[in-house]
């Protein structure tokens, strides 16, 4: 049967290693029966999060409804990559009736809402919510607060905030374009830190909107999916650096691809992941790696000096190859020094 009604878009923007890809996942297996499609945007060559998301697919979210952008920042490839991907998942014979993109770390979230006035799509679709995550523990610790106050109460602890750098400019467009805050790590963060966090985003939003304490991703999917917004509409209550701006440039990050043998000691590796964001400022690290005598693939995933890891899935017919990903400020991403610290 035809419909005119338009198909839902959910965006999940948010800084690098704030828990999108968890969330999705736990939005795709408690999606309570809807068909979902997802476009996950990658911030590198490999489809790590792409892998993850579709290590959980089911029959409301096969596999085939999981696509990957992998060619750079979706918000500077609409053109390229971001219409022919819709425009394929609309001329599907069964269509989605929720899709939810994943942008990556970097993205801004209001290039990618103008898009969807594109003529091709806009018609067929609107965005029914901007979703944002922000690491709780991270913000309440005064991370990419342009307060300078704040800025010199960290400044003995992290010399990374001796300056205002890009990244308190991408996180200050994505919450200014949310519909709803998720405060993700919030077991972390405790509940001193989740009210800390709150108090830094509510100072920095135009508007007041929901802040929501997640762990793990779990959420109800009916808080998040089905809020009608029609952001696209809604663009000057949804401010940016960058407003005004025919473009935007991500020439402040970098990430290397670092091929590893199979792995003897798990705690050794997450020893040199957790040096490299002391010692090198790496951002996030993620990939898969092959452990010595374990059939199972490991997923290593990391945030500054947080590293999680975990078995996810049997390697079967797949080559067993170790790959992480790591991701960093320009000037940060030292490929041999990066080698070196990871013993390779």
């Amino acid at each position: 049967m035809t419909t005119l009604a338009k198909i839902p878009v959910t965006v999940v923007t948010g800084f690098l290693g704030s828990g999108k890809t968890t969330l999705i996942q736990h939005l795709i297996r408690n999606a309570n029966g809807k068909k979902l499609a997802v476009l996950v945007n990658e911030f590198g060559s490999e489809g790590v999060d792409g892998d993850i998301l579709k290590s959980c697919a089911d029959a409301n979210c096969p596999a085939e409804n999981i696509v990957e952008l992998a060619n750079g920042c979706i918000c500077c490839t609409v053109a390229d990559d971001f219409i022919p991907a819709m425009e394929q998942l609309l001329a599907r014979n069964v269509k989605p009736d929720h899709i939810v993109i994943e942008t990556s770390g970097l993205a801004l979230p209001k290039p990618l809402l103008k898009a969807f006035d594109w003529p091709e799509i806009r018609s067929r679709i609107t965005v029914d919510g901007v979703i944002a995550l922000a690491d709780a523990e991270a913000v309440a610790a005064g991370r990419f607060a342009p307060d300078p106050a704040a800025v010199d109460a960290q400044r003995a602890a992290d010399d990374n905030l001796d300056h205002e750098t890009p990244l308190s400019e991408v996180f200050e467009d994505q919450i200014a374009c949310a519909d709803i805050v998720l405060l993700t790590k919030a077991d972390l963060a405790g509940a001193e830190g989740i009210k800390a966090a709150k108090e830094v985003i509510a100072a920095e939003m135009p508007r007041e909107v929901p802040m929501l304490p997640v762990v793990d991703g779990t959420i109800d999917a009916r808080v998040i999916l089905g809020l009608g917004a029609a952001a696209e509409s809604d663009l000057a209550a949804r401010p940016s650096h960058h407003d005004g701006e025919e473009e935007h440039e991500h020439d402040d990050f970098n990430s290397v691809v670092i091929d590893l043998p199979e792995v003897s000691d798990v705690d050794a590796l997450v020893a040199s992941i957790k040096g490299l964001a002391r010692e090198q400022n790496v951002l996030r690290a993620k990939g898969y790696i092959a452990v010595e005598g374990k059939p199972m693939r490991l997923l290593v995933q990391s945030v500054g000096e947080r590293v999680r890891h975990q078995f996810d899935m049997p390697w079967g017919a797949r080559a067993r190859q170790s790959k992480l990903v790591v991701i960093g400020e320009h000037a940060d991403i030292d490929e041999a020094a990066i080698r070196a610290r990871l013993g390779v």
